[in-house]
This record gives C-alpha cells, structure tokens and sequence, in this order.
C-alpha cells in the first residue's frame, strides 16, 4: 500500500487535517500537533483529541498514515545547556502532544552545532537528548529527518544520522525519514534510476528496512550540494518527475508513509494523483 500525501494546516483544529487530506484524495498526511513557531501550547483537551480521533477514523485513517513534524525551533544539539533544556522541554511536550492524540511518530530536524562544538559532539548530544525524552515519554517514535547541511545543520549526511543512532539506547523508539530537497542539496545525487537505488541501498546498509519511517518527497531549486533548503513543486526542479517515480516503485517506499511538502497549495490534488499513478504502474 503507498501512503501519499501532503503536509497540510491544522488551523481551526487539528481535526480539520484529516478532512482536509480526504478532501484532495490523499492516502497519507504530515501535520504540526501545535503552532510551530511557539515553543509550547496547552495540552489538548478531550474534547479535541476526540474530535481528531473522530476525524481520523471517519475519513479512512489510522495513526499509521500519519508523519507529524515537530516545531522548528528545537534545537536538542544546542551547545548552550539553557537553551537546550528549553528544546527538550519543547520536545518533550510535542511528543506527549503526539501520544494524546494517538500518533505514533514524530519528525525531527537533529539540530544545529552553532559553530560552538564539533559534529561528533553534537551527534552525541543529541543522542542523549532522545535517550532523555524516551524516558519521559512512552508510545511514539522519534523520526530523524536528513537535512541540506544549511549553517551549522547536522543530519546532512547519512552517517551523521547514523552517528545520533549509535547513541540512543532504545532503537525501538527512533527511525529515519528521507527528504529527496536536502539529500540533493547535501550532495546526493537522485537523478536516475542508478543513483536513487544507490542511495536507498545506502540507507538501508545504515539502518536497515525497519528504520525507514518515511519520506518526505520534495523538489529542489537548490543546486547538487548547495546546502540550501528550497522546496519546489514536483517536477518544477532539479530532481523532475522521473526521480520520483523511481522513488516511488521501491518496494522500500511501501507502507510508510510519503509526504511532501511543496509550495503550492492548488497543485497538491494533482501531484497527489500522479504520485499514486506512478507507485501502481
């Protein structure tokens, strides 16, 4: 089964998300569980994590075809101890956001080094971070998300991601999800059938099947290894539709779910559509 779908609003409630998604014929959606460019939000109450269950169900979902994103301030490799205690706070919270509303995985951007610790050191901590929020948290996964190696980004590589794994001593709790706009712009090359599958056999020598969670499929104005994070809509840049459609009849990209996050609205129902045509012909 492909689960496809783009990442939508929560405005007015996150129970509008689901109808939302029915509405343009996707079978899979990404979604904040609060405002992200807020550090906290109130838990939700009862009668909004019933509303959204209800919304889930009614519209054909489950929590499986579900990939929310956490809030992009968090930063759990912040050097400065304050500061990171807010982010992990901050995470802390989104994941039991998560759970209450019954989602099972989040997506998290690893962080920045800010120029003040090495790459190892940052990896590692953090490792510890996660190590921390699992232990304070219960039933969701943390998803690390690759990233274009902006700044002082960590996560542009696989064996970075790699690098955070090895520290986090409960592996049933973390996975992998792979963005095609930031491994382009990392340095990967995903043009043709050859590269894409040399990637994926990358990833999965990494982490194996089970750690692949998902993907976020996103075209790229950046150029190959520009370190710069620019989404396009599917088949407008430098990766174009073929790419895609090489991505999306792996069998690694099967049952998880595939977002994207691209910037015009009015053209997700079509891009929606072709990517499902793609993945069954």
């Amino acid at each position: 089964m492909y689960l496809i779908g783009p990442h939508v609003s929560i405005n007015g409630g996150a129970a509008n998300a689901p109808v939302y998604a029915k509405k343009i014929g996707a079978t899979a959606f990404g979604m904040f569980v609060k405002n992200q460019r807020r550090w906290f939000a109130p838990p939700p109450s009862q009668e909004e994590v019933d509303g959204f269950k209800a919304a889930l169900r009614e519209n054909g979902y489950t929590p499986a075809h579900v990939l929310p994103h956490a809030g992009y301030l968090i930063n759990l490799a912040n050097p400065d101890e304050g500061k990171q205690v807010l982010s992990l706070d901050s995470f802390v919270a989104e994941v039991k956001r998560c759970h209450a509303f019954g989602l099972t995985a989040l997506v998290l951007h690893p962080g920045n080094h800010l120029n003040m610790i090495s790459v190892p050191d940052a990896l590692r901590r953090v490792g510890m971070a996660l190590n921390s929020v699992h232990h304070e948290t219960e039933g969701v996964r943390v998803v690390l998300e690759n990233t274009a190696g902006q700044g002082s980004s960590i996560g542009r590589t696989l064996e970075e991601l790699a690098g955070i794994l090895d520290v986090v001593k409960d592996r049933d709790r973390v996975g992998i999800c792979l963005d095609t706009c930031h491994a382009f712009a990392a340095g990967y090359d995903l043009r043709g059938a050859e590269n894409v599958a040399a990637f994926l056999d990358n990833a999965t020598r990494l982490f194996g099947n089970e750690m692949l969670r998902g993907f976020h499929f996103n075209d790229v104005k950046t150029n190959l290894g520009g370190h710069w994070d620019r989404h396009v809509s599917l088949g407008d840049g430098h990766l174009g539709w073929d790419t895609f459609k090489t991505l999306v009849q792996d069998k690694r990209c099967e049952n998880v779910p595939i977002i994207f996050e691209t910037p015009e609205e009015e053209r997700w129902p079509a891009e929606v559509k072709r990517l499902l045509e793609m993945a069954t012909n």
